[in-house]
């Protein structure tokens, strides 16, 4: 179908696992932190936040060759790495146009916490009702000697306060840790501050990645000087961990289906938090000792 897809993107782009058909239109171009350590997905780009007239005339675009087939996406999701950041009123026409082109449609967007900090809850409800309807939230860590050492940008409490608001607007929100990123050396306070955050947040959804060294990124030239990376069964050790210590004051679904785990599970929290902290047990007894995750192809 799309070998004639209108939209240019500025690649590359990228989106969650649960965007995959989701149509993407880029409202930003690139991530208006990118200092993570760990992360080299936008450092080819330089952060700009693109025209509203330009941004619509891909929905527009879009829009067409969907007609064109008699199809319509499913879901949309606005690219790239933080793209709540952009302005309010600029947001808010694209979110307008398109619900002229599709209806009634979930959107969904990249966020991170000082987005979400910057933009006042009033915006916040401006945008929720003009149609965007779930923020994801790369929370990485709940400790804040983590969040510091990969260059994060924001506090624990941040994320919090951030997700708190994003939540009262009325959005849903997914909020993404990383397991294994603070290495040994922070592995016990990277486990017990992310499941105290988790526990405050409560989000609607919550995944977990897999730390890997990718060539080229800060976070990799730490471990070449000897910051030591967990292997699988402490990777393993610390999804048990967290997922035993998360007091979820309501239903927090879990999907943990992200290319760089190798053991993919999903449930409901608290409902299926036994059982699923079980499966991570065993696997954990069966993980061979000294051994790595496999880095996807792709990173």
């Amino acid at each position: 179908m799309f070998y004639d897809f209108p939209i240019k993107y500025h690649e590359p782009v990228f989106r969650p696992p649960s965007e995959g058909r989701s149509l993407l239109i880029q409202q930003t171009i690139g991530c208006s932190n990118n200092k993570c350590t760990y992360c080299n997905m936008y450092r080819s780009k330089t952060y700009k936040e693109r025209n509203s007239v330009e941004v619509i005339e891909d929905i527009r675009k879009a829009a067409a060759y969907y007609r064109r087939f008699e199809m319509r996406p499913s879901k949309v999701f606005l690219c790239d790495g933080d793209a709540l950041g952009a302005p309010t009123e600029d947001l808010y026409k694209s979110l307008l146009a398109i619900g002229e082109e599709f209806g009634d449609i979930r959107v969904g967007v990249y966020a991170t916490a000082q987005n979400m900090l910057d933009k006042s809850e009033d915006e916040l409800r401006y945008l929720k009702e003009a149609g965007l309807g779930i923020a994801y939230l790369g929370m990485e860590s709940g400790c804040d000697k983590v969040l510091h050492m990969t260059v994060k940008g924001n506090s624990a409490q941040d994320m919090i306060d951030g997700s708190k608001k994003v939540m009262d607007a009325g959005m849903k929100l997914s909020v993404i840790a990383m397991l294994g990123l603070g290495g040994k050396k922070h592995t016990e306070t990277h486990v017990a501050e992310t499941a105290r955050v988790l526990s405050e947040i409560s989000p609607d959804y919550l995944s977990f990645l897999t730390t890997m060294a990718v060539e080229g990124t800060p976070y990799y030239r730490m471990v070449q000087r000897g910051f030591e990376m967990l292997t699988t069964k402490e990777i393993l050790g610390e999804m048990h961990d967290i997922l035993s210590g998360i007091k979820a004051s309501r239903e927090i679904l879990l999907r943990i289906n992200h290319v760089s785990n190798m053991y993919p599970i999903g449930g409901s929290l608290p409902q299926d938090q036994s059982t699923i902290i079980q499966q991570v047990k065993q696997w954990f007894v069966e993980a061979p000792e000294g051994t790595y995750p496999p880095k996807p192809s792709h990173m």
